[in-house]
C-alpha cells in the first residue's frame, strides 16, 4: 500500500511533466497561430464583434535594434543572463531577504524563503509574477490569459525547455512575431505598420519604446488609444535606454487612473471680473514709415549739446 501510494506521488507529476509541450519544433518552424490569437478570435465570436487579426511575420534580422533593447529594458533586463526564469525579480517581488542563488543547505536562505512564502500568502492579490521574456512567450504560445498556480508552474517548465532547446535570438524572434500589441495586433511588425505606419526595421527609439510600453495591458492603453499608461511606461523605457537607471527589473506597470465619484463636483476658482481689454492703437501709430517690405530706417538721434568749458579764473595772491 505504501509503495503504491509513493509510486502515485511519483508518477502522476511525471507523467504531467511529461505530458506538457515540448517546443523543439519551433526552433524551425514559424508558429502561423498560437494559443492567444485563437484565445482573442473566440472571445470576439462569443460577443458577436468583428476582429481582423493583423500579424506578418518578419525574421529578427528586419526587427529594429530600437525593438529589442526597448522590449528587453521594459520587460527583462537580464534575459541574456537567466535560463528562463528570473529569481532575482521573483525574490524582490515575494521580498525574499535570502541570498542568491538559494541553497537548500544554508538555514539563512530556508528562513528566508519561509518568509517569502508568508508574504505571498498575505499578499497574493498584489503579487505580480514577473515573468521573464521566456515565461511571456510560453504563455503566449500554449496558454491564455486566465491566471492559476497550475498554469504558472506549467509555465515555468516550458519557459526551461524553450531555452534549452531553442536559444536566445530564437526565443527573441518568436516573441517579437507573437506578442500582442493591441486589438488583433500581434508582432511588432503589424503593430509598427498600425501604428506608425512604418515597418518593423524602420522602428526609432521612440517608437519602438511605444511599443514596449503596452506592455503587459495593449488593450487598455496603446499609442492608437488612451496613450496616457502607455506613455507614462514609455518614457522610463527611454530613461532606461539613455542610461538614467541601471536597474534591471522589469519596469511597473503604469499606475491606474483616479476616477472621481460622481457626486463630486470641482467648482473652478473666482478670479474676479477680468480687466477690460486695451483699446488699439490708432492706424496712424501703427503705420511705418519708409516703402512697405523694407525695414524703416531709426530715426535721427540728436546729439546732446556740447558744453563750453567755463574760462580759467585768475587766482592773485594776497
Amino acid at each position: 500500500m505504501v509503495g503504491s501510494a509513493l509510486l502515485l506521488a511519483i508518477g502522476v507529476p511525471f507523467v504531467a511533466w511529461l505530458a506538457l509541450p515540448w517546443p523543439i519544433a519551433y526552433r524551425w518552424v514559424d508558429p502561423e497561430t498560437t494559443a492567444l490569437m485563437r484565445y482573442r478570435i473566440a472571445q470576439v465570436e462569443r460577443a458577436g464583434e468583428p476582429l481582423a487579426l493583423r500579424h506578418a511575420w518578419v525574421p529578427l534580422g528586419r526587427i529594429s535594434a530600437n525593438v529589442v533593447r526597448a522590449v528587453v529594458a521594459a520587460e527583462d533586463g537580464r534575459f541574456r543572463e537567466h535560463e528562463g526564469i528570473d529569481w532575482v525579480a521573483v525574490g524582490e517581488e515575494l521580498r525574499y531577504r535570502g541570498e542568491v542563488p538559494f541553497s537548500w543547505t544554508d538555514p539563512g536562505d530556508l528562513r528566508a524563503l519561509v518568509g517569502a512564502g508568508r508574504y505571498y500568502l498575505r499578499n497574493r492579490s498584489e503579487v505580480r509574477g514577473r515573468s521573464t521574456i521566456t515565461q511571456q512567450l510560453a504563455k503566449n504560445l500554449y496558454f491564455t490569459p486566465e491566471r492559476s498556480l497550475a498554469r504558472k508552474a506549467a509555465e515555468l517548465f516550458i519557459a526551461r525547455r524553450l531555452e534549452r532547446f531553442l536559444g536566445k535570438d530564437r526565443i527573441l524572434e518568436l516573441y517579437l512575431n507573437t506578442v500582442e500589441l493591441g486589438p488583433g495586433i500581434f508582432g511588432s511588425e503589424a503593430a509598427a505598420r498600425e501604428y506608425f505606419g512604418v515597418s518593423a526595421a524602420e522602428l526609432t527609439t521612440f517608437q519602438a519604446a511605444s511599443l514596449a510600453g503596452t506592455l503587459p495591458h495593449p488593450h487598455t492603453s496603446n499609442p492608437a488609444d488612451r496613450p496616457g499608461r502607455m506613455a507614462w511606461r514609455r518614457d522610463l523605457i527611454l530613461q532606461r535606454l539613455r542610461g538614467g537607471t541601471r536597474d534591471r527589473s522589469p519596469i511597473p506597470v503604469a499606475p491606474e487612473p483616479i476616477m472621481l465619484p460622481e457626486d463630486i463636483r470641482i467648482e473652478a476658482p473666482d478670479f474676479g471680473t477680468p480687466e477690460p481689454p486695451l483699446e488699439s492703437p490708432p492706424e496712424e501709430a501703427m503705420e511705418e514709415p519708409g516703402e512697405p517690405g523694407v525695414e524703416p530706417s531709426p530715426a535721427p538721434v540728436e546729439p546732446p549739446p556740447v558744453e563750453e568749458p567755463a574760462p580759467a579764473t585768475e587766482r592773485t595772491g594776497i
